[in-house]
C-alpha cells in the first residue's frame, strides 16, 4: 500500500514502487502459515537475508548462494572465508548463518540431553547429520554413554581433510574412562557424500571395539553421514 502523497519524502511522491513490494511480507505469512517445507530453498534463504539486508530485493542473491553451494544447508554450513567470496554477502548475513547453524546444532542436540540415546535412536542419528553432514572436511565425533546409555558428552575428536581425519583408538578409549563411560557411539562424515564404510573406518572401528573391550566400555555403533544419507555399522552387521 502506497503512502497518501502527503506523508511521502520530500522528492519521493512520483517515486516507482519496487516491483519486490509486499513480497516480504506474503513470504513470511506463506512461512508461518504452511511451514518451511511449503518454501524452496531460495524462498528460505530469503527470509534470513530479510533480517540483515532491509532495504533491497534479496532474491537474486539467495538464488546465488543456492547455485554456488547446492543447497540451504550447505550454505548455511559453509565455512565463513567461502562465504565471504559471494558478491555482495555481508558480513553481517554470514554471522547470521552461522547462529543459525549453531541453533539448528542446539536444538538436534537438546533431543538426546536427559534421554536413553538408544531409544531414541533417530535423534542420534538426526543429531550427528545436522552437525556434521555438510562440513567440507571430515570430522570424527563421540557420544560418550553411561551404564543407562544416557549422553555423558559428545566431543569431536579430531577435523582432518577432505577424505581423512586421524583417529587414535588409544585415545578415544582413554578419553572414555576419564569421563567414565560405559559405551560409546562413533561418528564421523563423508564430505563426499556417499556414507558408505571404507576398508580404513572398517578396520579403525574394530581397533577402538579391541581396546575397549578389556575396560568393559561397549561400542554400540559407528555412524557415517553424507549430503546422501547415512549408514549405521550395526546395521550393516559390521560390529
Amino acid at each position: 500500500m502506497t503512502p497518501p502523497k502527503g506523508d511521502a519524502a520530500p522528492g519521493m511522491e512520483d517515486a516507482p514502487v519496487p516491483h519486490y513490494h509486499g513480497h516480504r511480507q506474503r513470504l513470511r505469512d506463506r512461512f508461518m502459515e504452511a511451514g518451511e517445507s511449503a518454501l524452496a530453498d531460495y524462498e528460505l534463504m530469503e527470509l534470513l537475508l530479510f533480517r540483515v539486508i532491509p532495504r533491497r530485493d534479496v532474491k537474486p542473491l539467495a538464488k546465488a548462494l543456492i547455485d554456488r553451494f547446492g543447497s540451504f544447508a550447505e550454505a548455511l554450513a559453509a565455512r565463513p572465508e567461502r562465504l565471504k567470496e559471494v558478491p555482495g554477502l555481508p558480513e553481517a548475513a554470514i554471522v547470521e548463518f552461522k547462529v543459525t547453524e549453531a541453533a539448528a546444532r542446539r536444538l538436534a542436540r537438546g533431543a538426546l540431553e536427559k534421554r536413553k540415546v538408544l531409544s531414541s535412536f533417530s535423534a542420534v542419528t538426526d543429531y550427528c547429520r545436522t552437525a556434521m553432514a555438510y562440513a567440507e572436511r571430515e570430522e570424527f565425533r563421540i557420544l560418550f554413554l553411561d551404564k543407562r546409555n544416557a549422553l555423558i558428552a559428545d566431543e569431536v575428536q579430531g577435523v582432518g581433510t577432505v577424505d581423512h581425519t586421524p583417529v587414535y583408538p588409544r585415545e578415544v578409549v582413554r578419553r572414555a574412562l576419564e569421563l567414565g563411560a560405559s559405551a560409546l557411539i562413533l561418528a564421523h562424515n563423508h564430505p563426499s557424500g556417499d556414507p558408505t564404510p571404507s576398508t580404513a573406518d572398517i578396520r579403525m572401528t574394530k581397533d577402538i571395539i579391541a581396546i575397549a573391550q578389556p575396560f568393559g566400555i561397549s561400542v554400540h555403533d559407528h555412524l557415517i553421514v553424507g549430503r546422501n544419507g547415512q549408514s549405521s555399522f550395526r546395521g550393516l552387521k559390521l560390529i
